[in-house]
């Protein structure tokens, strides 16, 4: 007989499960739209206003908002799910969807009055986010002043709010915390500095503040945070006690997935028809150091993903379950994330080099997807040393702690 909970379990299981595939669905619609529409952006080096308003009929920044608030509350995997299904039509929109929507998941772990400023006042807000403390706030009465300049904040024209990290120095001068404080994006300035050779549409430019006042509810320490503590009320909402280091970390391989699918498919498709030069080949197809370097790069988008889903469902499973990850399980995830991303790396630059010299076409999808992908893989948190460092003093129980974005 099957007890009570194990059906609510189940129906829950199966509606998490629904509402992904509906969202994935969404995202493989926009598929056409994002490839046709990825030059433009590359060349006005910002996403075009119909991709945005694209992105947000199909629901994807509002994929971690709280259902109080309006949002889809999904989880993890969903965003990783719906990040690789956009990466597969243009990297930069799969970026600047999956940063909006873990940047607003990253506000609900403020205290409620903080949340209902941000999306109380608008349901459909956007918060993107730089979490390096290259900011200073210093101590006034309710709260802090901050002034500081935070680079490569991606998707800053559309956002409505910003999540940036400060170093907050008490009344000595000495620092007292690191924290990641909430500004409304009307008083920040934008520097235009985002001169890049990939990711060109994300516009992933400096904000800048001077004398901003911060209240204290729009405070999150995040050394608190790295170990689980939130200032956020307690509520049945499992989403919102993911993993702080795991979930801004994993979050950044989905484009990834993505921009790696991609390129697999296109040199298959190529292989049919295109002639291996100064051969005997009339098609790529029909070399055997072509079908091997196309399985070879299959294989490690292959382990790319397993490694990536498997972290990702950890990462899911623990919220369900009420407790933050261990710091080794956290350490093991950093370790996979950065590893995943150069194994995408290593499969795109095979699948160039099958391709050959016409991969860095103008015209073609190929260069822009290798550039994309090494522009987006050498984002901090992906750095593949760090992450094995971790990893490697926790399986030698050293405990040096190396980041707090672990």
């Amino acid at each position: 007989m099957v007890n009570s909970n194990s059906r609510e379990e189940a129906t829950g299981v199966l509606s998490r499960e629904a509402l992904r595939a509906e969202l994935v669905a969404r995202a493989v619609v926009l598929q056409p739209l994002l490839r046709d529409r990825a030059a433009r952006g590359e060349a006005d080096r910002v996403l075009p206003a119909e991709v945005v308003d694209a992105l947000a009929e199909a629901g994807v920044f509002r994929l971690l908002t709280p259902r109080r608030y309006g949002g889809c509350e999904t989880d993890l995997r969903t965003l990783t799910e719906v990040s690789e299904a956009l990466g597969e039509g243009d990297g930069s929109a799969a970026w600047v969807g999956m940063i909006i929507s873990v940047t607003n998941w990253l506000a609900c772990l403020f205290p409620d009055k903080a949340q209902e400023e941000v999306f109380g006042a608008d349901p459909e807000a956007r918060v993107t986010g730089v979490a390096a403390p290259t900011g200073i706030g210093e101590r006034v009465p309710g709260g802090w002043r901050v002034s500081g300049k935070w680079s490569y904040n991606s998707g800053a024209p559309y956002a409505t709010w910003a999540a940036v990290g400060a170093l907050l120095k008490d009344d000595s001068g000495a620092v007292a915390d690191q924290a990641l404080v909430l500004i409304p994006a009307s008083e920040l300035a934008v520097e235009d500095t985002w001169h890049t050779a990939g990711m060109k549409a994300t516009a992933s430019n400096t904000l800048i503040a001077r004398d901003v006042f911060v209240p204290e509810h729009r405070v999150l320490s995040v050394p608190a945070a790295a170990e689980g503590v939130y200032p956020r009320a307690s509520r049945d909402e499992a989403l919102y006690a993911s993993t702080f280091g795991p979930m801004l970390l994993l979050c950044l391989v989905g484009p990834l997935l993505g921009l790696g699918k991609a390129a697999l498919s296109v040199a298959v498709d190529t292989a049919a028809e295109k002639p291996l030069s100064f051969t005997v080949h009339s098609r790529q197809a029909d070399s055997v150091g072509v079908q091997i370097q196309l399985a070879e790069a299959a294989l490690k988008l292959e382990t790319a993903r397993l490694h990536t889903y498997r972290a990702v469902d950890e990462v899911d499973q623990a919220a369900r379950s009420g407790g933050p990850l261990d710091h080794a399980a956290r350490t093991h995830i950093r370790a996979r994330a950065g590893f995943a991303a150069q194994q995408v790396l290593d499969a795109i630059s095979t699948l160039l080099n099958v391709h050959g010299a016409a991969a860095f076409a103008d015209a073609g999808p190929l260069q822009r997807i290798w550039r994309d992908a090494n522009t987006a893989a050498r984002h901090a948190g992906l750095v593949p040393a760090v992450g094995l460092e971790v990893y490697g003093k926790s399986l030698l129980g050293i405990s040096e702690r190396v980041s707090l974005m672990v």
